[in-house]
Formats: C-alpha cells, sequence, structure tokens
C-alpha cells in the first residue's frame, strides 16, 4: 500500500504547501469588497461561511465524477495514482483556484465572460458554446442513471422519475442559493466524503492486497496512458467542467482568503475521493483484468455497488443508494444553473433580467434539450463529456496565464499545466473512437503540431508582455 498512502500524503502536503504558494502568486486582499455583499440580490449573490462554500463546491463539481471516473481510470493500473496526485495539485487546484477567484475580482463574473476579456471575443463565442453543451451533456449524463435506479426500486416508471428529477432541477435552479443547495448539499458533501473515507478504512483492513506502482505494472496492455487517462480521469485531476461551477461560489464568498479553502480545497478532497476510488477498483477485484470483467458486467454502477456492500454491509447498501441516486442529481442541478447563470448574464446585455418569471424563461429552454439527451444512453453522452470537459479545462488554464501575465506575476503556474492539457486535448480528439479515430502515431503528431503552434503563441505572448513590464519600469522610472 506504499505507493496508495504516498499518494495521500503528497495531496496532503499540496494543499498545505503549494496552495499557499498559488494563493501569494495571485495576491488577495480581504479589504476588498466581495460580490457578495456588493452586488447582494439574494438569489444568486449573498454571503455564505467558507465551510458550506467548500462543501457545496465539493458537491458541485463531484457527483459521481471522482466516483465513476476513478474506478475506470483503475483500469490502467497505480499509474492512475500519480496522474491524479499531479493533476489535482499542479493542474486541477490551479484550475479551480482561478476559475473562482477570477470571478470574485470580476464581480462574479461567468467563466465565458472571463474568457473573452482575456483571450478576446472570439474565444467567448466558442466557449459560451462548449461550456452550455458541457453542461447539459453533465446533466442529462447525470440524470438518466438515478432515474432507472429510482424505476427499479419504486413504482415509478423511467419517464416519471426522469419527470420527477426535472422538476427540482428547475426549482433548485430558479430559487434563491440559500433555500435549497445552501442548507442541504453542505449535509450531502459530508456523505460523499464520509463514504470514500469509510470504503478506505475498510479495504484497508480488508486484507486485500493493494497495487503498488512498478515498471512491469506501468503500462495497462493496449491501452496507451496518454492522452487516455488524462480524459478518462478528470474529477479528481482536472475538470474543465469545475470552472462553470466556480463562479456559483465566487458570487457568496465572504472575503478573499476563503478562496484557497473552498476552491483548492474541494479540489484536493475530490482527489482524495478519486485516489480512493481508484485503489477500491483495482484491489476489491484483483487486478485490472477482474475489474475490466465487472465493468463489462455492470458498468461503474455495478462496480460501486458491489464494493460497497461487499466492504461496509448494509451501511454500504445504502450508501451505494444514495450516492447513485442523489449525488449525480446535485451535480446536474447546479450544471443548469450555471446555465441559467451564463444565458442570463448574456441577454442582460439586450434587455433587464430581473425578476423570477424571466428566469424560469430562461430556465425551461436549458431543461428541454437536457430532458431529451437523458433518453439517450449514458455510455454514449459520457463519451462526449469527456473530451469537451477536457477543452474547457484547457481554455481556462490558458486564461488565468494571460491574466497572470498581464499583472507581470509568475505566469508558469498555470502556463506548465496549460500546455500539457493542450497536447492531451489535441491528440485524443484525433486518436479516440469518439472523435477522428485515427492511427495512434498519426494523431501523436498531429497533436504535438497543434501543441506546439500554441507554446509558440503563448512564447509571442511572454515577449510581449515583458516588453511591457520594462516600458512600464522606464516610465516609473
Amino acid at each position: 500500500m506504499i505507493t496508495f498512502f504516498g499518494a495521500l500524503l503528497f495531496l496532503v502536503l499540496g494543499y498545505v504547501f503549494y496552495s499557499k504558494f498559488i494563493e501569494k502568486v495571485f495576491g488577495v486582499d480581504d479589504n476588498t469588497p466581495t460580490p457578495a455583499y456588493t452586488k447582494r440580490d439574494n438569489l444568486d449573490f449573498m454571503p455564505m461561511s467558507w465551510w458550506k462554500g467548500n462543501l457545496i463546491q465539493l458537491l458541485n463539481i463531484a457527483g459521481l465524477g471522482p466516483i465513476y471516473g476513478a474506478v475506470a481510470g483503475a483500469l490502467y493500473g497505480p499509474v492512475a495514482f500519480i496522474w491524479i496526485v499531479v493533476g489535482c495539485i499542479f493542474a486541477g487546484g490551479v484550475h479551480d483556484y482561478f476559475s473562482g477567484m477570477m470571478s470574485l475580482r470580476h464581480g462574479g463574473a461567468q467563466f465565458p465572460t472571463i474568457v473573452g476579456k482575456y483571450l478576446g471575443k472570439h474565444m467567448k463565442l466558442f466557449i459560451n458554446g462548449i461550456s452550455l453543451v458541457l453542461m447539459l451533456l453533465v446533466a442529462a449524463a447525470f440524470t438518466a442513471g438515478p432515474a432507472q435506479l429510482i424505476s427499479q426500486i419504486s413504482p415509478l416508471s423511467f419517464m416519471a422519475a426522469l419527470a420527477l428529477i426535472f422538476f427540482y432541477f428547475i426549482l433548485a435552479t430558479i430559487l434563491p442559493i440559500n433555500r435549497i443547495i445552501g442548507r442541504i448539499y453542505p449535509l450531502l458533501g459530508g456523505i460523499l466524503l464520509f463514504m470514500a473515507i469509510a470504503v478506505a478504512v475498510a479495504l484497508v483492513f480488508s486484507g486485500k492486497p493493494m497495487p503498488n506502482l512498478t515498471l512491469s505494472n506501468l503500462h495497462p496492455g493496449d491501452l496507451p496512458i496518454w492522452p487516455l487517462l488524462m480524459v478518462t480521469i478528470s474529477c479528481g485531476a482536472i475538470s474543465g467542467f469545475h470552472s462553470t461551477q466556480s463562479p456559483i461560489i465566487a458570487c457568496t464568498m465572504k472575503k478573499e482568503t476563503d478562496g484557497r479553502k473552498i476552491f483548492y480545497g474541494a479540489m484536493v478532497i475530490e482527489g482524495v475521493i478519486a485516489l480512493i476510488w481508484a485503489a477500491a477498483g483495482m484491489t476489491f477485484f484483483n487486478g485490472t483484468s477482474g475489474l475490466q470483467a465487472a465493468l463489462a458486467a455492470g458498468g461503474p454502477s455495478g462496480v460501486v455497488n458491489e464494493i460497497s456492500i461487499s466492504l461496509l454491509g448494509s451501511l454500504g447498501g445504502i450508501l451505494a443508494i444514495l450516492g447513485v441516486i442523489i449525488l449525480p442529481i446535485t451535480t446536474g442541478d447546479t450544471a443548469l444553473r450555471s446555465s441559467r447563470m451564463i444565458v442570463t448574464d448574456i441577454l442582460s446585455k439586450f434587455t433587464n433580467m430581473e425578476g423570477k418569471w424571466k428566469i424560469l424563461l430562461v430556465t425551461i429552454p436549458l431543461a428541454i434539450p437536457t430532458f431529451y439527451l437523458s433518453t439517450i444512453d449514458y455510455t454514449f453522452l459520457w463519451r462526449y463529456v469527456g473530451w469537451t470537459n477536457q477543452v474547457v479545462a484547457t481554455v481556462m488554464l490558458w486564461t488565468a496565464t494571460v491574466f497572470l501575465l498581464r499583472s507581470y506575476k509568475f505566469h508558469w503556474i498555470s502556463g506548465v499545466p496549460a500546455s500539457f492539457m493542450t497536447g492531451v486535448v489535441s491528440t485524443y480528439i484525433f486518436y479516440a473512437p469518439e472523435g477522428l479515430n485515427m492511427d495512434y502515431q498519426i494523431s501523436m503528431i498531429i497533436g504535438s503540431c497543434i501543441t506546439l503552434v500554441v507554446l509558440l503563441w503563448y512564447a509571442v505572448q511572454i515577449i510581449k508582455y515583458r516588453s511591457l513590464k520594462a516600458s512600464d519600469s522606464e516610465y516609473a522610472a
């Protein structure tokens, strides 16, 4: 279990030390009033305590992502531990912190607005579309599973269960954030964390050998680690969906120093959850071959149910049912809420969007296509969530990089992971079956060429802002 406990220790150390470095580079100031006070509307903008914000953020960004994704990523073996740790500390934590804090600094602005300010109007148009597509896909993908399970354990049909969930979605989207989300989600976030810790403790004392990372198990047979692992395990390492959720909590922060605990902290907690479930997947079924057979037989839900019930008994069964029903629903509703906030932000330039009826008129057109997508096969939806998700993450990291360049700050903290993720998404779309399904070597060449072009753009930006800094220094002198 050396690799597992070592990875866990590195995640804790990453939060203790690296998150403070990230905060120092950003530069926080508690004397600056936050949008929760300056723009308070008792709907989206209102102050909440940091611990509530942390647990709500955890539930918003997690759901079943760090469970299902980590279980699927466990097929790659213990190398998944490395990606979770490195991705979470140096990419995901940075991504989540800047997406939340840049929203805070720009008056609670939505993700596409921030992108437009730093990467231009054309990128804003692109990210407006792809962000909305991502959130509708996430809401749909995380709704079908719970509806199926509800129909199995209750008299309700699948369509009736789906309708009931979407009725709740609309309520959670249009009501003030403190009515449902602020009251219930901290408790549900605690349940998600308790579930993972309980599985971890039971796994340690189960007597099953947990595999360590060695040269012999580094490569998972026919599956290339690059770039598939980085897309398979997104929640728990880095996920673009988080940048659409962070503004929700940025609108409720009392002071800037809470950002490290809320955004970076929630990302590290999600990394711990993903680490535990990846370990459970590759340990409980006695290796990747056993896990692959279990996934083929029952899918991620079947694997999670079997692990939970076997390790935790009746408690595990209850937690598994709660997890598979409640957790994805709580991600779906905030995905729809973020969509409503983005569309409202777009329309507010043309008309006054105040009033509950106007908010409802925005929400319903978003809920209709999401409802339809929920009736499509889950695995089909999830294929397209993965790549779209990581494209959004890459754009957010480049947005943070330009922000730091303009501020004459240490831009490498976001520029390096942005470059890495550019390589991931550029290669994946050409190689993956849901993409162009091209030969691996050809995909690598094309992906490398695209990444090189982006890196040249990055180099030009560095030279540009260094020149501007020198000019500013001469003017000041």
